[in-house]
């Protein structure tokens, strides 16, 4: 999903040879001989998404369990302990998204063989080489904010979700006793 989409981004800016996301993953499977082409950058990818998810709920629980102990339960507790989860997962695991950008970006309609393809280890040096580690952080201020916003909402859906499913009865400050 994530190759096809950022290959698709780029085709937009780039070629525009592709019609569509099926039409695109056909393309690719027919000029690379294999569809095992769709899993260009998945180890990358999996990695960044096992450092997002891991960071995301362990200082989500972190700073909800400090947030209520410290705001007297206040209602703002969540959505603030969500915003931080989401803008601190984004920036601990933004590296591994630009390496995964290198790797899914790049135009494979020029690369024929596996070998020429880059892989994760390359764009890490060729970021470092050309941009030096800062490149690692191109784009970062949106994303954390977005993220601040989308996590901030998504934690209190879940919580208020959660409070649905025990009647309405439990207060959330009973999680911590």
């Amino acid at each position: 999903e994530n190759f096809l989409k950022t290959q698709m981004q780029m085709d937009n800016v780039n070629a525009k040879r592709f019609t569509g996301s099926f039409h695109c993953a056909s393309v690719l499977i027919k000029e690379h001989g294999s569809p095992l082409v769709l899993y260009t950058g998945h180890t990358v990818n999996t990695i960044r998404e096992a450092a997002f998810v891991g960071s995301y709920f362990f200082v989500y629980e972190g700073f909800r369990e400090l947030f209520l102990k410290n705001m007297n339960g206040s209602p703002l507790a969540v959505p603030f302990a969500g915003g931080l989860a989401g803008a601190f997962s984004w920036f601990f695991s933004f590296p591994l998204d630009c390496i995964r950008a290198g790797v899914q970006g790049q135009d494979l309609a020029y690369i024929k063989s596996a070998s020429k393809k880059r892989n994760a280890v390359r764009v890490f040096w060729d970021l470092v080489s050309t941009k030096g580690f800062l490149g690692f952080y191109a784009g970062v201020g949106p994303s954390i904010a977005r993220a601040f916003l989308v996590s901030g909402s998504r934690f209190s859906a879940y919580e208020g979700a959660l409070w649905i499913c025990r009647g309405g009865r439990d207060n959330i400050m009973m999680d911590l006793k």
